[in-house]
């Protein structure tokens, strides 16, 4: 069989370096004992080294090229090839339930999608590792008061270490994309609680940072009536600040700040 051919409307950059690709698979080692899942495993760069480690491996590829490709040259996965769409995909029936390691060489245009889906299943998630375009590398391991530091940054942060690992050139793709890119891991923190009603803290920290050159008493007005945001609520030192100014600490008191006026 053929090599398989990228597509663009996938946004398929396959890998072509063998060390790069065993470095990415190597990523996983920091949460062992437990399976992988490799989302968009392609033509199996990165599989041929998770294969060889000691735990259980599935792939889900959405090209069905790819998949045969995979059927052809792994018959070892078999069944563990799982020809789906991951963003569409209860991962909860993957290992019966069980934790599992995320890792890939992940689409660009669906990357920030696939770290949201992360989050909705971090219970079963306590490791995610791979490779991404690396300006969205550096905003989910940026801190407070860089330009970098967004949505992406705060609310995975808030429930994950994150670790920029290294960056990988474009000239190690086939076809090369057109920006570099970096190889992440990110490795659930203690907390289990925030502190503060989830699905408000998202909607407060997307509110803010989708107006981040403006104050919070201003970006906040998308949330609150006016009627409610009152002189106590305005003087809070918070109002005169902007998005990238805050710490985690400091959303999860703005957040219960904000269902109080609710």
């Amino acid at each position: 069989m053929r090599q398989v051919k990228p597509k663009k409307n996938l946004g398929q950059h396959f890998l072509t370096d063998l060390n790069v690709a065993k470095d990415i698979a190597d990523t996983v080692d920091a949460c062992p004992d437990i399976p992988v899942l490799e989302v968009g495993p392609g033509m199996g760069m990165l599989t041929q080294f998770l294969i060889e480690k000691p735990r259980p491996v599935k792939v889900v590829e959405i090209d069905d090229e790819s998949v045969r490709w995979l059927h052809e040259h792994f018959p070892a996965l078999k069944e563990h090839i799982i020809a789906d769409d991951f963003l569409r995909m209860d991962l909860h029936t993957l290992f019966d339930g069980n934790p599992f390691v995320l890792t890939g060489n992940y689409p660009y245009d669906i990357s920030s999608q696939i770290f949201f889906k992360m989050l909705d299943n971090k219970d079963i998630i306590p490791c995610c590792t791979g490779m991404i375009q690396r300006e969205v590398a550096q905003r989910i391991a940026s801190q407070p008061g860089n330009k970098a530091y967004g949505i992406l940054s705060v609310l995975i942060q808030a429930w994950y270490h994150v670790e920029y690992l290294f960056t990988v050139d474009e000239t190690v793709f086939n076809p090369p994309p057109k920006v570099k890119s970096a190889v992440i891991r990110m490795t659930r923190n203690e907390v289990t609680d925030l502190g503060c009603d989830e699905k408000l803290f998202r909607r407060v920290v997307k509110t803010v940072f989708n107006q981040r050159r403006k104050m919070l008493r201003v970006s906040l007005r998308q949330i609150l009536p006016p009627e409610v945001m009152d002189e106590t609520f305005m003087a809070n030192e918070m109002m005169t600040c902007r998005p990238e100014q805050l710490s985690i600490p400091q959303f999860i008191h703005l957040t219960n700040l904000v269902e109080e006026k609710l």
